[in-house]
C-alpha cells in the first residue's frame, strides 16, 4: 500500500560557478580549492567513523509509526544511529496500544502495538479491507506490577508475596511473585496499606491497596491486566468468558479491582520519579522498563536501586509486540529489527527478551548481559503459569465496560 509521497532527504550538491579563466591565478586557486578540499575529506573521514560514508550520495528514507511503550526501542539513540547505517530514520507518533488498534491509521507505514489484542484487532480490520499488514515478532515483555521495597516487603509480611528465588542482592530480593487471588482479595476488601502493616517498614500509608494502570481504553498494559484480573478473580473458575453476556458480566464484577488514570507514557515516568512511591506505589509496567532503568541506574551508580523492585504475578500473561508493516517499506524495517544481529542485541540491552528464530525466548542471552553488568537477574527460565487470555470480542467488551469506553466495533463505525 502506498502511504503518500516518500521524504527523502539527501545531501545538497555543490555547485562552483567558474570564473574566467584571466581572473585567476594559482595562487588564488589553492587559497580556494585546497580548503574546500579539506573539508570535504575530513566529512568522509568522519562519516567512515560513524560507519555512514555512503549517507551523502544515498538518500535517507523516514519511515511513520504509530505505538506506546515500544518507543523507547526506536527513540534510543543506539538503535537511531543503526538504522540510519540502513538509510532508514524513523518518525513516532506515541499513542496506547489500544488506540492504535482502532483509529486510523492509513497515513503510517508501521504500526507497533505492545501485545496481541491489539496487533489482532489491527491485522484483522486489514485482512477485512483487503489491505497489506505483515506482522514480526522481535521480542516479548512480561506484564509486572512495578513497586518499593517497603510495599513488597509489607505484601511477603502479609502472605501475599514471595520472594523469587535467586533473586537475592546480599540478602535483598529484587524480585517477587505476588499471589494475585490474595491481591486482589485485598482489593476487594478496601484494605488499606497500614491495615497489613506497612508501618513496620518504616512509613505509613492510610490508602487502599491497588495497583495503579494506564486508562485501560487505550493502552495494552492496562488491557492485559484487566484479563489477567478477569481469569483470576474468586469464583471464576479460572475460565475466561467465552460469550457476550459472560464478558459482560465478568466486567462488571471486576471493575472495582482496576485503578486507571495516569496516561499509559506517564505510569513508569511517576515510578521512577522522586514522588513516585507518594503517587503510586504500586503500578503495571512491562519488565524490559524496569531492566533498562536498572542497567542505567547501574551504569551511573555502581550499584542497582535497591529501592525499587518488581512483583511477577502467579498465572502471567506475556505479552507478545507485534511490529505490524502496512507497506513494503515498513515491512524492511521489520525484518531489520528482527533479524539484523545489531538490533536484535540492542533490543536486548534494553531489558527486552529477544526470540530465537523458533519463537523461544533466547533467555540465557539476557542472563549473561544482566549479569555482566551487575544488574540482579529475574528468573527467566518460564516456569510461570500462563493465562489463557480471552477471545479477542470478550476481552473487548470487558474493556468497554471496565473503562466505559466503545468498543472497537463502535469506532469503527464511527464518520
Amino acid at each position: 500500500m502506498a502511504v503518500g509521497e516518500r521524504r527523502v532527504t539527501a545531501e545538497p550538491r555543490l555547485g562552483i560557478r567558474r570564473e574566467s579563466r584571466s581572473s585567476w591565478s594559482r595562487r588564488g586557486f589553492l587559497l580556494v580549492v585546497l580548503p574546500l578540499l579539506a573539508a570535504v575529506l575530513t566529512g568522509v573521514g568522519v562519516l567512515a567513523v560513524s560507519g555512514n560514508i555512503l549517507l551523502p550520495f544515498q538518500g535517507v528514507i523516514t519511515l511513520e509509526g504509530k505505538m506506546a511503550s515500544k518507543r523507547d526501542f526506536f527513540e534510543d539513540e543506539e538503535v537511531q544511529r543503526i538504522l540510519m547505517k540502513h538509510h532508514i530514520r524513523v518518525h513516532i507518533t506515541s499513542s496506547g496500544s489500544r488506540e492504535v488498534a482502532i483509529r486510523d491509521i492509513s497515513s503510517y507505514d508501521f504500526v507497533f502495538p505492545s501485545g496481541q489484542p491489539a496487533g489482532d484487532l489491527i491485522t484483522s480490520e486489514r485482512a477485512a479491507q483487503n489491505r497489506y499488514a505483515k506482522v514480526h515478532r522481535p521480542f516479548v515483555s512480561p506484564i509486572v506490577l512495578a513497586t518499593y521495597r517497603e510495599y513488597a516487603q509489607a505484601l511477603v509480611d502479609a502472605g501475599t508475596a514471595t520472594a523469587q528465588r535467586g533473586s537475592g542482592d546480599g540478602g535483598q530480593p529484587f524480585y517477587y511473585v505476588l499471589d494475585m487471588p490474595k491481591f486482589l482479595q485485598h482489593i476487594h476488601d478496601k484494605r488499606r496499606w497500614n491495615d497489613i502493616g506497612i508501618q513496620r517498614q518504616g512509613i505509613t500509608n492510610a490508602n487502599r491497596i491497588v495497583a495503579q494502570s494506564p486508562d485501560v481504553c487505550g493502552s495494552n498494559s492496562a488491557g492485559t491486566y484487566l484479563a489477567l484480573v478477569a481469569f483470576t478473580w474468586r469464583g471464576n473458575g479460572d475460565e475466561v468468558p467465552d460469550t457476550d453476556q459472560e464478558a459482560d458480566e465478568r466486567g462488571r464484577a471486576i471493575r472495582h479491582l482496576m485503578e486507571q488514570g495516569l496516561p499509559s507514557a506517564d505510569v513508569f515516568r511517576t515510578y521512577i520519579s522522586p514522588e513516585g512511591k507518594n503517587i503510586a506505589p504500586v503500578v503495571v509496567a512491562y519488565e524490559h522498563q524496569y531492566l533498562a532503568y536498572q542497567v542505567h541506574y547501574q551504569a551511573r551508580s555502581k550499584k542497582p536501586d535497591p529501592q525499587r523492585v518488581l512483583l511477577y504475578p502467579s498465572g502471567q500473561f506475556v505479552t507478545q509486540p507485534q511490529f505490524i508493516a502496512l507497506n513494503k517499506d515498513g515491512d524492511r524495517l521489520g525484518e531489520l529489527i528482527t533479524h539484523d544481529p545489531e538490533l536484535r542485541q540492542r533490543a536486548m540491552e534494553l531489558g527486552f527478551r529477544i526470540l530465537d528464530p523458533t519463537g523461544q525466548v533466547a533467555g540465557d542471552r539476557l542472563t549473561r548481559f544482566l549479569e555482566e553488568r551487575d544488574v540482579p537477574v529475574p528468573a527467566i527460565d518460564g516456569d510461570d503459569t500462563r493465562s489463557a487470555m480471552p477471545r479477542l470480542r470478550y476481552l473487548e467488551r470487558m474493556i468497554s465496560v471496565v473503562g466505559d469506553c466503545p468498543t472497537a466495533e463502535a469506532v469503527a463505525g464511527q464518520p
